[in-house]
């Protein structure tokens, strides 16, 4: 029993360090950060095209709703920023967390109350969750590109 429970330590040990090790920053392929990039341009293309095509749609909407992505789009950038510099332990306090996680649920619930409660069509509701959806997670993938690209060429320079 002895054997076994030191082979499973050691085992565990290896597992950690080789995770440990594998957790350096390693370069995106070009192909991902096209990728990431392309979400996002059309993501936030079609949002706004989507917007400016909108002839029932009264200004006043149109702008809340232009506001609303923005509002996404810097709220899950800043999530993705604390999440990250919590990992490599960089310092983010807790009340900053707190808000961005936050903010990244308030974008999200009031497209869907404006989107429920909007005079569309119901494809027309799903374009826009769907779109907006996109952008977020876009935005989450160019600034996860951006960081480990940063990263990167850090270590690359000091070795």
């Amino acid at each position: 029993m002895d054997s076994l429970k030191t082979t499973e330590v050691t085992e565990t040990f290896k597992n950690e360090k080789l995770y440990k090790t594998s957790t350096a920053a390693s370069k995106p392929s070009n192909a991902f950060i096209g990728a990431s990039w392309c979400a996002l341009i059309i993501g936030m293309a079609s949002f706004c095209i989507g917007l400016f095509n909108a002839n029932t749609m009264l200004l006043n909407e149109k702008g809340y709703y232009f506001t609303i992505l923005l509002f996404g789009l810097f709220s899950v950038v800043s999530v993705q920023k604390s999440v990250r510099d919590r990992l490599e332990g960089i310092p983010v306090t807790d009340l900053y967390y707190s808000i961005s996680w936050f903010t990244t649920f308030a974008a999200i619930l009031l497209l869907i109350i404006g989107l429920w409660n909007a005079d569309m069509e119901l494809s027309e509701k799903g374009f826009y969750g769907m779109s907006f959806t996109l952008s977020l997670f876009a935005a989450i993938a160019v600034q996860k590109n951006t960081r480990d690209l940063k990263v990167f060429e850090k270590e690359n320079l000091n070795a």
